[in-house]
């Protein structure tokens, strides 16, 4: 029989910043090719390569941290599935760190075309070739819709994925798991990144939005990163609206439809 492999503390945090690091590289960087160089995706096809990144920052590291790669649902399993609250700030920190480095790392890659992208928008307008980096790096609403309306969409996307995020990986409900529950999640991030993606860009993940929001405005040093051109600053609506809403999964899926 082979002998478990012991895992220690540490190595849970850094499986959180590879984890979250690697599905933002890949999500990110899905971003800066449609952006910089000049191909076409579907709303769909977007969705579908967030999805699968999702699906392969879970298969990297649900072994070791139970791959949470999101505040919200670190959050949501601490006060509703019995997560220790001790990991909780740690495992955040780690999340966010892991976004940032990993928009660093996707900046640096396309370094050439950013700056490329960079001279050309100067040219007439500064603030616009701000606003055109920080929309490859993080999240904006739909220009039709109010702060309200963006934070009521984050709160009912965030609180289908954790109940559903919930029943996949729940033993006792009957429903494929194991080696297929990274996948079906991917499957559940690009279906819900398809259908309301347009809305709000499907943050659904404090970290995957604040990370990069923060490289974003460092980089750029515009404050549209950070507030969106709203008068409210819009970034901490994809903070917020996700963990009231991971929450509200969390207890739902616990409530009503948890196998007794």
């Amino acid at each position: 029989m082979a002998k478990a492999r012991k895992i220690s503390i540490d190595s849970r945090y850094l499986a959180e910043f590879l984890g979250t690091g690697v599905f933002l590289f890949l999500g990110i960087g899905s971003v800066a090719a449609l952006k910089l160089s000049g191909i076409t995706y579907s709303q769909w096809e977007i969705s579908i390569i967030w999805g699968m990144a999702v699906a392969l920052g879970v298969y990297l590291t649900a072994g070791i941290s139970g791959a949470h790669l999101n505040p919200a649902v670190t959050i949501a399993l601490w006060l509703f599935s019995g997560f220790q609250r001790h990991q909780v700030i740690p495992y955040i920190i780690s999340q966010l760190l892991g976004a940032f480095c990993a928009a660093w790392l996707v900046y640096l890659l396309y370094h050439n075309l950013f700056i490329s992208l960079e001279n050309t928008l100067n040219i007439a307008d500064e603030h616009e070739a701000n606003i055109a980096f920080a929309q490859i790096f993080t999240t904006f609403p739909h220009d039709k819709l109010t702060l309200i309306q963006a934070f009521c969409v984050e709160t009912t996307i965030t609180a289908i994925l954790l109940a559903l995020i919930l029943a996949i990986g729940d033993d006792n409900n009957g429903v494929p798991n194991g080696p297929l529950a990274p996948l079906l999640i991917g499957l559940l991030v690009a279906t819900l990144g398809a259908s309301f993606g347009p809305l709000t860009g499907f943050a659904m993940n404090p970290a995957r939005d604040f990370g990069p929001r923060l490289f974003a405005f460092l980089t750029s040093k515009d404050s549209f990163a950070l507030t969106g051109d709203k008068i409210f600053p819009y970034m901490f609506i994809p903070i917020i609206a996700p963990i009231v809403g991971g929450c509200l999964g969390a207890w739902i899926y616990q409530r009503f439809f948890k196998p007794m």
